[in-house]
């Protein structure tokens, strides 16, 4: 039988990882793709002997270890680079997250994808459940947690599919503009609904 899987998202500052590990706290099973993608291009990983022979060792840091920075230089700039890059790795990364979650033994899973839409990973789950906070608190949670500029954040925010869009594709929605007491009643609603979809209540 197949896993039933659960695709957690939501804008940056949102608070996606907080309500992940309430789900985990749970006994539920999570595969980050953040993570992933740090472990595909981990020293001696594939992925990460692919870029070096692609780019050359300019994007290796004295350690061994990939350059983001220097990275992010060479492809932000030149889309051809960026389409080469992503080629490569997204294959690499959903490959990875779907061997997690066969090997995953709780009720359900829950997969957390920072652009589960913009990707294309919505294919990959039975349901979806965005964290929803409003432009205003995801911009000053941002700004106070990475210590960015406003405009930093701004840039990433329209970078990423609109609030409206995601509130559209979501199955679920957790508002996470209240109280953390609010936000384990709402994860424990929903882990309920998950375990009865699964099959497993």
């Amino acid at each position: 039988m197949s896993k039933f899987i659960v695709g957690l998202t939501g804008g940056i500052g949102s608070g996606k990882t907080t309500v992940a590990n309430l789900f985990a706290k749970q006994g539920i099973t999570l595969v980050d793709a953040d993570l992933v993608a740090r472990d595909v291009v981990a020293p001696g990983a594939e992925g990460l002997e692919q870029i070096r022979a692609h780019f050359g060792d300019q994007i290796l840091l004295d350690d061994g270890n990939l350059n983001r920075a220097a990275l992010r230089e060479l492809v932000f700039n030149t889309p051809k680079e960026r389409q080469w890059l992503n080629q490569l790795l997204h294959p690499m990364i959903r490959a990875e997250m779907l061997r997690q979650v066969a090997s995953a033994s709780s009720a359900y899973v829950i997969m957390v994808v920072p652009l589960l839409f913009e990707n294309g990973l919505d294919k990959l789950v039975d349901r979806t459940l965005v964290v929803d906070i409003s432009p205003e608190l995801q911009r000053q949670r941002t700004i106070q947690r990475d210590a960015v500029d406003a405009r930093q954040v701004n840039n990433i925010i329209n970078s990423q599919s609109s609030r409206a869009e995601k509130l559209a594709k979501a199955d679920d929605v957790i508002d996470n503009q209240g109280e953390i007491s609010k936000l384990e009643c709402e994860v424990l609603a929903l882990h309920q609904k998950y375990l009865h979809l699964s099959g497993k209540a």
